[in-house]
């Protein structure tokens, strides 16, 4: 097929509009930008542009949800040092565009885009009106336009990408490397974003999303993203074992429904799962086959879940399966010689402490008063909590707590639990049991079943690692440095604003070739019309002419602002 290409004239005023509103943004967001790193403006970090490391890979593992004090139990309760401790390089800064505490999403996109978001965003610019006062308001144009990730900058330069975490691949932390929503709730819109963002690898769980409702998954759209998937020439694999015999070739391993086991639980309730150290050591061997080099994201994902639970043995076991997959990580790093390995959590959870408000005694706590209560736990809180099942009555509660945590719960331990779980209104059963059993059974303390917004750890390895005290919007700007490109410049290429260089439908019922119409005419499938070509939104396709042609970006719709946003190469296509 010939594709006409846009007469010359047209081609240079494009660029000329593109580059005079790519400069007014930069300039605008710049301010903003600024304004992230504020409270580490004194700080200092090793960050050489002129770095001779030659760094090929990068490797970033995320403890989701975790603090120091997780850490310092880990090395208690398995009696070890841990990978993690060799690698102390100095902290981060974590809070969100609009408030001193993060959520997972705003986080995450902090450290995939380098900008700051509002809480419940993905890896879009922030809301304008909820931001901290220590911020300045953010230019309109920034307002919920799509933000270039490193993953997607890593991808134009070449490199071999992948994603590997042990909740959904949709959650809050993935998800802002793959996709751009304003809500993180908006799961079936991130999972069709990410299979269309033709990453190398993806391991993890949330296999409801690929498929639609018809069929017993999540998806209301109608569309089944598990044939999309092989469609593209993408091995599928759900098992551990069909995951080890991988040799080569881009994979989804999708390996629950929604969140994997836990790494306490696996053995009784998923024993054909792998574990997150599996996972990340058959990911890199895949990813490091491209010449170019990779960019891998891991996530710790589950850390969060045990400490939004309050509970220490699902907190501690997770972190230990994490600092596992470190240390794969790591001996990949060693071997190779050009791979940068940096980890930090995203935010700290539960605020938990090692002494507690019911260990008055804290001075001569024993280092058995510490290991011992958790030593006899064979399954987290969920766990307990599915083997208690429906069977609310004390005798079946102190049973089923002595059988899988070796705790001889009290009458008063019950009571406490039942009023807490209140019928099904208050706690779900599971942090009902950890708080009561955490405060009354063990000298560990919590101070939030929520986040909290303290700075939280750095930890590295590799040639040109950073150190001293770093803003998360920071690490973005490092990885992207390291790897040898710039974001805003990914970003120009990625997200074009339909409105920049097209015409809205001028509602005469026939686009001309430089119009564009946004037809909702199915909702869950919106359709962006640019005369005859069309891009279906959340998609990297251009159809014109029976001609399917692949983008080297996804087109993204803003709700919020009625903004379409599409890859730079589509103006050469149309």
């Amino acid at each position: 097929m010939v594709i006409e290409k846009p007469h010359v004239f047209f081609i240079l005023s494009i660029i000329g509009l593109l580059l005079l509103e790519s400069a007014a943004l930069a300039v605008a967001s710049g301010d903003f930008l600024n304004q992230n790193a504020a409270f580490s403006a004194n700080a200092y970090y090793k960050f050489s542009a002129d770095s001779e490391a030659n760094i090929k890979n990068i490797i970033v593992l995320v403890p989701d949800g975790c603090s120091q004090s997780v850490q310092t139990l880990a090395r208690w309760y398995s009696g070890e040092a841990l990978q993690l401790d060799e690698m102390m390089v100095g902290s981060v800064s974590t809070y969100s565009a609009d408030s001193v505490i993060t959520d997972s999403s705003s986080a995450a996109t902090a450290f995939a885009t380098g900008y700051k978001t509002t809480n419940g965003f993905i890896s879009v610019g922030p809301a304008g009106d909820s931001v901290l006062s220590t911020l300045e308001i953010p230019p309109e144009k920034l307002q919920y336009s799509p933000l270039a990730t490193v993953l997607e900058g890593s991808k134009l330069e070449g490199k071999a990408t992948g994603l590997v975490v042990t909740v959904r691949v949709t959650h809050a932390t993935p998800a802002a490397f793959a996709s751009h929503v304003d809500d993180r709730d908006n799961e079936d819109e991130i999972m069709e974003q990410m299979v269309y963002e033709d990453i190398d690898v993806v391991f993890g769980g949330g296999s409801n999303y690929l498929i639609p409702v018809a069929e017993g998954g999540k998806r209301t759209d109608g569309e089944n993203l598990t044939l999309v998937l092989l469609e593209r020439g993408y091995q599928y694999v759900d098992s551990r074992a069909e995951m080890l015999n991988l040799s080569s070739g881009r994979t989804w391993g999708l390996f629950a429904s929604s969140h994997m086991a836990s790494s306490i639980n696996r053995p009784f309730f998923a024993p054909a799962q792998p574990s997150l150290p599996e996972m990340t050591e058959k990911a890199i061997e895949l990813l490091s086959q491209d010449k170019d080099g990779f960019f891998l994201m891991v996530e710790g994902g589950q850390i969060d879940g045990a400490t939004h639970a309050n509970d220490p043995i699902y907190a501690v076991t997770e972190f230990l399966a994490f600092d596992e997959a470190v240390k794969v990580a790591v001996d990949f790093a060693e071997e190779n010689g050009h791979t940068l390995v940096l980890v930090f959590p995203d935010h700290n959870t539960g605020g938990m402490t090692i002494g507690s408000y019911s260990d008055s005694e804290y001075d001569s706590t024993s280092a058995e008063d510490v290991i011992e209560p958790l030593k006899g736990m064979k399954l987290n809180s969920i766990g307990v909590a599915a083997k208690i099942g429906k069977d609310l009555s004390p005798e079946n509660i102190k049973s089923q707590l002595k059988t899988w945590w070796d705790i001889d719960a009290t009458d008063a331990d019950v009571t406490e639990i039942l009023e807490l779980y209140n019928n099904g209104e208050g706690l779900s059963l599971d942090y009902a049991i950890s708080e009561v059993i955490s405060r009354n059974h063990t000298v560990i303390g919590w101070t939030t079943h929520g986040h909290c917004g303290e700075d939280v750890p750095l930890w590295a390895y590799g040639p040109d690692s950073p150190s001293g005290h770093m803003d998360n919007t920071e690490i973005a700007e490092y990885v992207s440095e390291e790897l040898g490109f710039d974001l805003r410049e990914a970003g120009e290429c990625l997200f074009v604003e339909a409105d920049a260089v097209f015409s809205r439908d001028n509602g005469d019922g026939q686009l001309d070739e430089n119009e564009y119409l946004l037809d909702m005419t199915d909702p869950s499938n919106p359709m962006l019309r640019i005369g005859d070509a069309e891009l279906p939104v959340s998609k990297n396709l251009l159809i014109k002419d029976g001609v399917t042609h692949e983008l080297n970006g996804i087109v993204v719709y803003a709700p919020a602002t009625d903004k379409v946003y599409v890859p730079y190469e589509v103006l050469s296509l149309v």
